[in-house]
C-alpha cells in the first residue's frame, strides 16, 4: 500500500508576468516556474507562476516543520516579495499537497501553522490552499 506524501509550496501567481523576473528580484531559484502567461493574448489572459516547493516526505509529516522551513527562507527577502506583488499584480500563498493513504494503519498528518508562518503570511497578503487526494481509489 502507498504511504502518506506531503510536501509544501510558496506560489507567487498572476496575469501576463514573466517568472524570470521574481528570480532577479528576490534572489531566490524557484522550484519551478510555469511562464504561460508571460506571452499570452491579453483578450485570453494565462497565469504564470513562480513555485518554491520543499520536496515531497513520506516518513514523519510535519506540516508545521514544512511549511516552517519555506517561511525561513522567505522572512529575508519579505519586502522583495511585497514589491514584486505590487508591480506585477501577483497573488502569494502557501500551498500544502496531502496525498493520504487509504492503509488504516497509516496515521493522519496533522495539518497546521505556527505562528512564524501565519505571522509572513498576514504581513505579504497571502492565501492558503490545501490540496488533498487518496494515494488509491475506493
Amino acid at each position: 500500500m502507498a504511504r502518506n506524501e506531503a510536501r509544501a509550496h510558496f506560489t507567487l501567481a498572476g496575469y501576463h508576468f514573466n517568472p524570470d523576473h521574481v528570480t532577479q528580484h528576490l534572489g531566490i531559484q524557484p522550484t519551478s516556474i510555469d511562464a504561460s502567461g508571460a506571452q499570452s493574448d491579453l483578450s485570453k489572459p494565462v497565469l504564470s507562476s513562480w513555485e518554491l516547493s520543499t520536496e515531497t516526505v513520506t516518513d514523519d509529516i510535519d506540516v508545521y516543520k514544512l511549511t516552517d522551513g519555506l517561511v525561513k527562507k522567505l522572512e529575508p527577502v519579505k519586502d522583495k516579495i511585497l514589491e514584486i506583488c505590487k508591480s506585477h499584480n501577483l497573488s502569494p500563498r502557501i500551498g500544502v499537497v496531502l496525498v493520504l493513504s487509504v492503509d488504516k494503519t497509516e496515521t493522519v498528518p496533522d495539518v497546521g501553522f505556527g505562528a512564524r508562518t501565519i505571522r509572513l503570511l498576514s504581513e505579504i497578503g497571502a492565501f492558503i490552499k490545501i490540496d488533498y487526494r487518496l494515494s488509491e481509489r475506493i
